[in-house]
């Protein structure tokens, strides 16, 4: 069985979880200078963690997840990751020359909490021949992420934990609805990189909200503002919103697929609703100088709550 595209290319991207020493491949496995092993799945993801990982979405969550985006009734905001990748250094959008073309298929894409890889595969779609990196604790949506793109590698590993990249790797980070750890963020992205970050606003799945007891933080803002800005430096704010036409089916996928599935009232029945899409991407940047230390282990920053 061939060792999938993704993780021979972004192999010596990579660092050793253990020792934090770089990483290569040998035969199905990445390997560091301590002989320290991780293979790389059948399924087409590799572990790269100290000890057992966190608990994430189970394959319920998971499917139920793959459903809704299937459906459609997300792309409005894989449309407006895709454009803002885009619009970042490199991405060469409304260019088209071989110098764009060239730098675009250099960059390096990392999805935290990357679920499915749906986002991520959106944003590489605007990114010709980018690599994409997709990080998450659940196996069941990594094995949907290494199928999502070809340019992505699956990656299990704890968002909390030091990321298993070298220090100035990384181009752009998305974090959607994800644990935010800012300084690992900042660590792994290069001089100038960019981070675009999607938070709830009070009125997403609002009318949705008769059926569960799970509420946006009404911090949720300043703390953003506070963890990941003492990192990166903020470039913008966009509102992004979108209506949802969801049949009982569907009202069910959504709420299994997020917190609020383990939140629900009972005896209320889900029903069809034309259900309010709405969330706010925040873009971030890396400052254009060199020179940053490497955190180890990681210095949290956020709850991502």
């Amino acid at each position: 069985m061939s060792v999938p595209a993704p993780h021979a290319r972004g192999a010596t991207l990579l660092r050793c979880p253990v020792c934090a020493g770089g990483l290569r491949m040998a035969d199905r496995s990445l390997v560091c200078d301590q002989r320290h092993t991780f293979d790389v799945a059948r399924h087409g993801h590799v572990t790269l963690l100290r000890g057992a990982p966190p608990t994430g979405d189970d394959a319920e969550m998971v499917a139920a997840r793959a459903a809704v985006f299937d459906a459609g009734h997300y792309a409005p905001l894989t449309r407006a990751l895709a454009a803002a990748a885009g619009e970042t250094r490199g991405g060469g959008k409304g260019r088209g020359d071989a110098a764009s073309a060239g730098a675009a298929a250099e960059r390096v894409v990392l999805d935290l909490g990357a679920g499915t890889g749906h986002h991520l595969a959106g944003v590489l779609d605007a990114l010709p021949g980018a690599l994409g990196i997709a990080l998450d604790t659940s196996r069941p949506a990594l094995r949907h992420a290494a199928r999502a793109h070809a340019d992505i590698a699956a990656i299990v590993a704890d968002v909390w934990a030091p990321l298993p990249l070298r220090d100035d790797t990384v181009d752009l980070v998305l974090d959607v609805f994800s644990p935010r750890n800012a300084a690992e963020m900042a660590r792994v992205l290069r001089p100038g990189g960019t981070a675009l970050v999607v938070i709830p606003t009070p009125e997403h799945l609002a009318e949705l909200s008769e059926l569960h007891g799970v509420h946006v933080d009404p911090a949720k803002v300043e703390r953003l503002e506070r963890t990941v800005g003492a990192h990166l430096e903020l470039a913008g704010r966009e509102a992004v919103r979108w209506t949802m036409e969801l049949d009982a089916e569907d009202v069910e996928r959504v709420l299994e697929m997020s917190p609020a599935g383990a939140h629900r009232r009972e005896g209320v029945t889900p029903r069809a609703a034309t259900v309010s899409g709405s969330v706010e991407l925040w873009t971030f940047r890396s400052p254009d100088v060199g020179g940053r230390a490497g955190l180890w282990p990681g210095d949290l920053a956020d709850d991502g709550g």
